[in-house]
């Protein structure tokens, strides 16, 4: 068990690890005491040193920046730990939003934590909340999950996994990827409400909230940009009683073809066909093979 009192050891020798999100849009929305702490801190743990320059210019901040990302954070765990063993203060930022959801931070906290270190988190931007609120879908219990899988079969089994979920669901996704993922959703899910929001806090954010069929299709017929935050309502049991299968309007050729994108072998993808719908095996061969 350990006790972190964060602003109660003034002469602690250990740094102090800060969380600072970050504006996911508009510069608006940095806050007066993370544009403090960004002054302050001998070093800045940064996803993007790139992205983060212009932050820190726009706000004339000029705090020595380190690279802190999803393809280095383990080499660089060392020199951050070192340093705050050292004293030193020191502010992990994503390109935006809260580092850590899906975002670098997460390994730090925990490493900064083992060697007692105090971790201060700065309340801020977070894409996914403003999504939730945003919705109109209920609030009262809700998932974060973040990236689904990019594997259709992991994928189709991270959704059958989710389906039974009575509370509201929060995903991202990123836009070349999300027809492939609305359409995964809607046949996992059937035809549930679903929000998209894109572009949150910017210029051209925008909300488009729909059953998940016309969700899909108005991401099929329009040039996707942005990235997205999918809110998806909660099961509500009727889902099961429901006479609409997400194969129904397949031939039995095309659901064959749909278990054998997904990675099945010919074999299994028949016999699993028959199972859908309570066919014999020979039936479905023989309209396969014809």
């Amino acid at each position: 068990m350990k006790t972190q009192k964060s602003f109660q050891n003034p002469e602690d020798q250990q740094g102090e690890l800060y969380i600072v999100p970050t504006p996911i849009g508009n510069l608006e929305d940095i806050t007066y005491r993370a544009l403090r702490i960004l002054g302050e801190v001998d070093e800045i743990a940064a996803e993007d040193t790139r992205q983060t320059k212009k932050l820190l210019t726009h706000f004339d901040l000029h705090t020595p920046l380190t690279s802190y990302h999803e393809h280095n954070k383990f080499n660089r765990e060392a020199h951050l730990l070192e340093a705050l063993q050292n004293g030193k203060k020191i502010a992990i930022v994503s390109d935006a939003g809260m580092p850590g959801v899906s975002d670098p931070g997460f390994e730090i906290v925990k490493r900064a934590i083992e060697e007692d270190i105090s971790v201060i988190v700065l309340p801020g931007a977070n894409a996914a909340l403003c999504a939730l609120v945003g919705s109109g879908l209920d609030t009262t219990r809700f998932s974060f999950y973040g990236f689904l899988p990019r594997k259709k079969k992991d994928r189709k089994e991270e959704l059958e996994r989710l389906s039974k979920s009575a509370q509201t669901l929060v995903f991202y996704e990123s836009p070349h990827r999300l027809k492939e993922m609305l359409k995964a959703l809607h046949e996992g899910f059937g035809d549930r409400q679903v929000v998209l929001a894109r572009e949150l806090t910017k210029k051209y954010e925008e909300y488009i909230r729909g059953t998940a069929s016309e969700v899909l299709d108005w991401a099929q017929s329009e040039q996707v940009r942005g990235e997205f935050c999918i809110i998806v309502e909660g099961s509500t049991g009727e889902e099961e009683d429901s006479e609409t299968n997400w194969w129904d309007n397949l031939s039995l050729e095309e659901h064959v073809e749909r278990y054998i994108e997904e990675g099945k072998s010919s074999k299994d993808s028949i016999k699993q066909v028959a199972l859908d719908r309570k066919i014999s095996k020979r039936d479905v061969y023989q309209a396969y093979h014809t």
